[in-house]
Protein backbone atom coordinates (compact mmCIF):
# COMPACT_ATOMS: atom_id res chain seq x y z
CA UNK A 1 0.00 0.00 0.00
CA UNK A 2 2.80 2.42 0.87
CA UNK A 3 4.57 1.62 -2.36
CA UNK A 4 1.44 2.32 -4.38
CA UNK A 5 0.93 5.68 -2.67
CA UNK A 6 4.56 6.62 -3.35
CA UNK A 7 4.21 5.67 -7.00
CA UNK A 8 1.04 7.75 -7.33
CA UNK A 9 2.73 10.74 -5.73
CA UNK A 10 5.74 10.47 -8.02
CA UNK A 11 3.55 10.15 -11.11
CA UNK A 12 1.42 13.13 -10.10
CA UNK A 13 4.52 15.22 -9.39
CA UNK A 14 5.99 14.39 -12.80
CA UNK A 15 2.71 15.29 -14.46
CA UNK A 16 2.56 18.62 -12.67
CA UNK A 17 6.18 19.51 -13.32
CA UNK A 18 5.99 18.63 -16.99
CA UNK A 19 2.59 20.17 -17.69
CA UNK A 20 2.38 23.43 -15.78
CA UNK A 21 -0.42 25.68 -16.91
CA UNK A 22 1.64 28.88 -17.18
CA UNK A 23 3.02 29.21 -20.70
CA UNK A 24 6.01 31.18 -21.91
CA UNK A 25 5.28 33.69 -24.65
CA UNK A 26 7.26 35.45 -27.36
CA UNK A 27 6.94 39.21 -26.89
CA UNK A 28 8.85 41.61 -29.15
CA UNK A 29 11.08 38.79 -30.39
CA UNK A 30 12.07 37.54 -26.93
CA UNK A 31 10.72 34.47 -25.16
CA UNK A 32 9.37 35.55 -21.77
CA UNK A 33 9.12 32.83 -19.13
CA UNK A 34 6.60 32.70 -16.27
CA UNK A 35 7.75 33.60 -12.78
CA UNK A 36 6.51 32.96 -9.26
CA UNK A 37 6.88 34.03 -5.67
CA UNK A 38 10.27 32.36 -5.25
CA UNK A 39 11.89 33.91 -8.33
CA UNK A 40 10.61 37.51 -8.65
CA UNK A 41 13.92 38.51 -10.27
CA UNK A 42 12.77 36.71 -13.45
CA UNK A 43 10.02 39.30 -13.97
CA UNK A 44 10.74 41.34 -17.11
CA UNK A 45 10.10 45.07 -16.97
CA UNK A 46 7.57 46.32 -19.50
CA UNK A 47 5.68 43.01 -19.66
CA UNK A 48 2.17 42.57 -18.28
CA UNK A 49 1.58 39.35 -16.30
CA UNK A 50 -1.55 37.59 -15.06
CA UNK A 51 -2.08 34.85 -12.50
CA UNK A 52 -2.22 31.36 -13.96
CA UNK A 53 -5.60 30.05 -12.80
CA UNK A 54 -4.67 26.49 -13.80
CA UNK A 55 -1.65 26.49 -11.50
CA UNK A 56 -3.73 27.83 -8.62
CA UNK A 57 -6.32 25.10 -9.25
CA UNK A 58 -3.70 22.31 -9.32
CA UNK A 59 -2.05 23.73 -6.22
CA UNK A 60 -5.35 23.44 -4.37
CA UNK A 61 -6.02 19.93 -5.67
CA UNK A 62 -2.52 18.67 -4.84
CA UNK A 63 -2.11 20.59 -1.58
CA UNK A 64 -1.45 17.39 0.38
CA UNK A 65 1.63 16.58 -1.70
CA UNK A 66 3.30 19.78 -0.39
CA UNK A 67 5.86 19.85 -3.23
CA UNK A 68 3.42 20.50 -6.11
CA UNK A 69 1.99 23.76 -4.69
CA UNK A 70 5.48 25.01 -3.85
CA UNK A 71 6.68 24.39 -7.40
CA UNK A 72 3.57 25.73 -9.13
CA UNK A 73 3.20 28.86 -7.02
CA UNK A 74 6.89 29.36 -6.36
CA UNK A 75 8.08 29.32 -9.98
CA UNK A 76 5.06 29.40 -12.31
CA UNK A 77 2.36 31.60 -10.73
CA UNK A 78 2.43 34.54 -13.15
CA UNK A 79 2.38 34.11 -16.93
CA UNK A 80 3.18 36.83 -19.48
CA UNK A 81 0.29 38.17 -21.54
CA UNK A 82 1.74 41.12 -23.47
CA UNK A 83 3.43 44.49 -23.20
CA UNK A 84 2.28 47.22 -20.83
Amino acid sequence: MKKMICVLLVVSMLAVLSAGCAQSRVIQGKEIEPYGLLNPDDKVAGVKYKISIGNVFWSCVLVETVVAPIVLIGWFLFEPVGTK
